[in-house]
């Protein structure tokens, strides 16, 4: 950044107010003195405990929710590849959990019992120097509308839309929003794209807690990839649309509950088809002695009798 001569880099600053009707923003430095800085534009990239939004939800028809995930009524360990082939693990937990391992006995007690095959791969010593590096951390899921004041503020990235992380895409969405406000700087209230990636994120959550267990899931799963296998550009799966695709989000969405009901009626329809074949071979493969001497006259067995004599 700090090679372009419009651009300057300010580091070990703090914004603390924020006015963007007077073009005026308050920051503390190093030496903790608060200093007023005047702007023409103020772009708020300050995370999901914004101040920039702080100020703008004080504002008369600004909406605003956030969610705290409440991690259900279980708990779930996750392990993501580093780039130097090592693992990254995240536990995922209600922090009332997290208050009953307190000692090292309570940490080991806890994985021996529920994920004893990650201890070998982790050592004894390296989990419970992990375990207790950092506290229990909060997730927050954050959805807010409009996205500007004006011509005088604008949010981006965590600050407009901070999500969960089971999808993997709270960087890429930030980016997102630079490629968009490039592309569409007279039409960048995007909100359904950055509420569809949050609502996303949560169903993964859900899915990689609970739908797994699911044998209709894994079938349905394999169905989609077999479909996108032999029709690539009809069939997309849902993480390709989202993580490697320009599709967005909510097209991403909208395209997702389409391709499932298509694959419903089909797998519908299939299953009509197979029950209506299997009857007819039933009906046709039926033995016709019943239904012979069912028709047969009663007089015949006495004429068969007088010819037999």
């Amino acid at each position: 950044v700090e090679s372009y001569p419009n651009a300057k880099v300010h580091f070990g600053h703090k914004l603390s107010k924020c006015h963007p009707e007077e073009g005026v923003v308050t920051v503390i430095g190093p030496d903790q003195v608060p200093r007023d800085v005047t702007y023409d534009l103020i772009v708020g990239c300050d995370g999901a405990y914004s101040t920039v939004r702080a100020h703008l939800m004080k504002k008369p028809r600004f909406d605003y929710s956030q969610q705290y995930i409440p991690h259900g009524n279980a708990f779930m360990m996750i392990a993501l590849p580093n780039m130097d082939k090592s693992f990254t693990c995240t536990l995922f937990m209600p922090f009332e959990e997290f208050e009953n391992l307190p000692t090292n006995y309570d940490v080991l007690n806890f994985f021996q019992k529920n994920f004893p095959d990650a201890i070998p791969l982790m050592g004894e010593q390296a989990l419970l120097r992990d375990f207790f590096l950092l506290p229990a951390q909060p997730m927050i899921s954050v959805k807010c509308s409009p996205f500007h004041l004006k011509s005088h503020c604008v949010l981006m990235g965590d600050a407009a839309h901070a999500i969960v992380p089971f999808f993997g895409q709270g960087m890429n969405a930030g980016f997102e929003d630079c490629l968009v406000f490039d592309e569409l700087m007279d039409k960048f209230n995007n909100d359904l794209n950055d509420h569809a990636i949050s609502d996303l994120s949560m169903y993964n959550y859900i899915e990689m807690r609970a739908h797994v267990n699911s044998k209709w899931f894994l079938f349905q799963r394999l169905l989609n990839r077999f479909l996108h296998a032999i029709m690539p550009s009809t069939f997309i799966p849902l993480y390709t649309m989202v993580a490697f695709t320009r599709i967005r989000y909510h097209e991403a969405v909208l395209r997702w509950h389409w391709q499932k009901k298509v694959i419903n009626k089909g797998l519908f329809i299939l299953g009509s088809l197979i029950a209506i074949g299997s009857a007819y071979l039933l009906v046709h493969h039926l033995s016709p002695r019943p239904l012979e001497l069912w028709r047969r006259p009663a007089w015949t067995g006495t004429t068969d009798y007088w010819r037999s004599t």
